[in-house]
């Protein structure tokens, strides 16, 4: 249980700093910049629920570390998958009630080519 409360440790680490990288970005209306940002609090969650999955197989007997690390790890997955979805579905009805450019690219903010 050692070497699996250490990896989810280090996963929970990966999670958080991929939250902070979302956060630094600079703001722009764009929607993929906008569900990049959008995408940190679940990225933060999921860093929670790795921390504490990793913090119970360190310190817990072994058949309830397993449990509770298993529970975990679907959670932090589950919310990271929920939070894409919806991000993805953001984004898309973002660019389907985006006019098109038309070759016009004067006050865009789609490419246009």
């Amino acid at each position: 249980m050692l070497i699996a409360g250490v990896l989810s440790m280090c996963a929970a680490a990966a999670s958080a700093g991929f939250g902070t990288w979302s956060l630094a970005h600079n703001q722009s209306p764009h929607p993929t910049a906008v569900v990049l940002r959008s995408m940190a609090p679940t990225q933060f969650a999921a860093a929670v629920m790795l921390t504490a999955g990793g913090v119970v197989a360190l310190a817990a007997a072994p058949h309830t570390a397993l449990v509770v690390l298993i529970v975990c790890v679907a959670g932090a997955l589950g919310t990271v998958a929920a939070g894409s979805w919806q991000g993805a579905r953001f984004a898309v009805r973002q660019q389907a009630s985006a006019p098109a450019c038309a070759g016009n690219c004067v006050g865009c903010t789609q490419s246009c080519g």
